[in-house]
């Protein structure tokens, strides 16, 4: 029977009767993971059990048979696997993605006329009901089912509609209930009222879009005496401390040519000194733009041994995207129909009322002469690093740049090259955060970075598990950045260090830090969420083995995310009762259930905090009685719990939280 193709329709109380007769019987709604109706591609990663929910019914009281149906996009044929009837409607069923790229993914609905018959002699047979004519209807339908198969199969249901003549009444009703006969009468089902959904896509990237700890760092910075530029070849030497505290990405901020027009001097000044090195945001010099490397770095071939090296240490390399320019950026004679000049000729320097950026100026994307110019010029740039063995890009400011243009540069390199990543580092409207996972982008910046208080945390984490953030959006809980110094880290000691490490690395699968975060470096511009003596301006030489480092939590933190599925993505959080306002406790279980792990936290840096709380039994399938084995993660200790209410307490000179992993026996 052909499928029924679902119609979309504004309402019409003059639908004609031949438009009616075209509608789909079954109804199929609310299907998850989509997003704006099908409009862009949720997410999942390489490896992943996709669960799709639904919404499915029709009139009467017919059983349905619902299926999911999936395919690659290079794929021509399509796969299935049938969803199970949660209640009230609801159905489940999931589907595994092993290849980065585009998948696509329906369901598909029928009344299973032989599992209605079967309900309904069952529960008469079991009545005591007279159910001759059921049975004889039972037999008309596997007689029909073999007429309408072919080879095998037809000569097993004429086998089983002969078999089912010859028997007494309770034989028949055992006989159609067996399994066999039911696998039998499914593969023949003729699929009556046949409805389909729209298909849906699926962006699959592989695993370190959802997993994965960042570490950045200027390579200027690598030397041991500010005046002398750091080089490539200076960054071999960080290599194997900063694989040993377990990150995965070594970001580093733009490395292109710096101009000299309007160059910023220490701590953002207006006057620069002839040796002051620049903001390497203000892009491009007569050496080069985006291109092009700072030719005191090094030269491409040293580039090219440090991502060979960093790979050699399980790290990969991730470069800024910023797509502002000095104003000796070579694009600014070459095309100058790029940018928007003032009718004096000069042209507007950049701004963030009250920042003000007056090394950097902004190309205009829907300027005459930029398109499509400009958009592929950038398109090739991107490639251009790919090509260099760069997969992964942190992009400066997107939501200040075309949706558009994003929808179309990621879409486009990602045809060729599935494993290139994109980080957004956009902090802007949750709408516009939104939208910039929508058009592609892997992961993003978030709000973590002021969110301070239980109340805040607790409504934050839980609000990236919800629709649509849990589709479109994943966070990366930067505790800082070169251009934000959380207040929070200003007087916190290094107490306030570990407690926004604990919730970063715990609270989601992506997490990050600015190098001088091991180091507790918190000095401000008074009155200001910014760093004093701003390594933006200047070379920043640094003791990485100062005494008061939080280097060995931070290698152990990450080596518990990396020992514990259930850590591996900020999904699956729940904020569990801990009474105490300052301690805010949470908890993370793996798909299967194996993995479980909790945390607990002090958000109070310089007191000891205490609360009673709740063990999660419930989720266990647990009594409140009930005995579990506790492991404190970060000790190693051991221990057994009595019953669902226990008894914590922190002390911040101690360690200002605790991760412990709860398992039956």
């Amino acid at each position: 029977m052909t499928a029924e193709k679902p119609t979309e329709l504004n309402y019409n109380p003059h639908m004609p009767l031949s438009q009616a007769l075209l509608l789909p019987r079954i109804a199929i709604e609310n299907i998850m993971p989509t997003l704006d109706g099908g409009q862009f591609a949720a997410k999942a990663v390489v490896g992943q059990d996709v669960v799709v929910t639904a919404k499915v019914f029709a009139d009467g009281h017919d059983k349905l048979a619902v299926r999911i149906r999936w395919r690659a996009d290079s794929d021509e044929t399509w796969q299935s696997e049938v969803m199970t009837d949660l209640g009230n409607n609801g159905w489940q069923g999931q589907f595994h993605v092993e290849d980065q790229g585009r998948y696509v993914f329906c369901i598909e609905a029928w009344i299973d006329q032989y599992a209605s018959f079967l309900y309904e002699i069952e529960k008469k047979h079991i009545a005591g009901v007279p159910i001759s004519l059921e049975l004889q209807e039972g037999r008309n339908q596997v007689q029909q089912a073999a007429g309408r198969s072919e080879g095998p199969l037809s000569e097993e249901l004429a086998a089983l509609h002969h078999a089912l003549s010859g028997l007494l009444e309770t034989e028949q009703v055992a006989l159609f209930l067996h399994q066999r006969s039911a696998d039998q009468m499914a593969q023949a089902d003729h699929r009556a009222y046949l409805s389909l959904s729209p298909e849906f896509a699926l962006d699959v990237e592989r695993g370190l879009a959802q997993f994965a700890s960042w570490y950045e760092l200027f390579p200027r910075s690598i030397t041991d005496d500010p005046a002398r530029h750091g080089t490539f070849n200076d960054v071999h030497s960080r290599l194997a401390t900063i694989q040993d505290m377990g990150f995965d990405v070594l970001y580093f901020p733009p490395i292109h040519p710096i101009g000299r027009s309007y160059r910023k001097g220490p701590n953002n000044s207006l006057t620069a000194g002839p040796d002051d090195p620049g903001s390497p945001y203000a892009i491009g010099s007569e050496e080069g733009g985006h291109e092009a490397i700072h030719s005191e770095l090094g030269t491409r071939e040293d580039f090219r041994r440090l991502v060979s090296a960093a790979a050699d240490h399980g790290l990969e390399i991730a470069l800024d995207f910023a797509i502002q320019c000095s104003q000796d950026h070579p694009w600014l004679k070459q095309h100058p129909g790029w940018f928007n000049w003032r009718p004096d000729g000069t042209i507007k320097y950049a701004e963030n009322p009250p920042k003000k950026y007056q090394d950097i100026v902004n190309v205009d994307f829907y300027a005459s002469d930029a398109i499509p110019s400009l958009w592929v010029e950038l398109r090739d740039i991107v490639v251009g690093w790919v090509e260099e063995g760069v997969k992964i890009f942190r992009v400066d400011n997107p939501h200040t740049k075309p949706l558009p243009f994003w929808q179309w540069l990621i879409a486009d390199v990602r045809a060729l090259y599935p494993e290139v990543m994109f980080l957004a580092e956009a902090f802007t409207t949750p709408a516009m955060m939104a939208r910039l996972g929508k058009v592609g982008y892997s992961q993003s910046y978030t709000y973590f970075t002021w969110r301070n208080t239980k109340t805040e945390l607790a409504t934050y984490f839980t609000e990236l598990n919800e629709s649509p953030w849990r589709e479109c959006y994943r966070p990366n809980f930067f505790v800082n950045t070169p251009d934000i110094n959380p207040a929070f880290l200003h007087e916190s000691g290094r107490a306030g260090f570990l407690i926004r490490a604990a919730l970063a690395t715990m609270g989601s699968g992506l997490w990050g830090m600015y190098s001088g975060f091991e180091l507790c470096e918190a000095a401000p511009v008074p009155g200001k969420e910014e760093y004093l003596n701003s390594e933006k301006y200047e070379i920043r030489p640094r003791d990485f083995n100062a005494p008061g480092n939080i280097i060995a939590e931070i290698a152990q933190l990450n080596r518990i995310r990396r020992q514990n599925p259930a850590l591996h993505t900020h999904l699956g959080l729940t904020v569990y009762n801990a009474w105490n306002d300052n301690i805010l406790y949470f908890g993370k279980r793996s798909a299967d259930g194996s993995n479980f792990i909790l945390v607990a936290v002090s958000l109070d840096p310089h007191n000891v905090q205490e609360a009673n709380f709740e063990l999660p039994l419930w989720e266990m399938g647990l009594p409140d009685d009930a005995s579990t084995q506790g492991e404190d993660l970060m000790s190693g200790h051991r221990w057994t719990w009595h019953g669902k209410y226990q008894f914590m307490r922190i002390d911040p000179a101690h360690q200002p939280f605790s991760i412990w992993r709860i398992t039956t026996s």
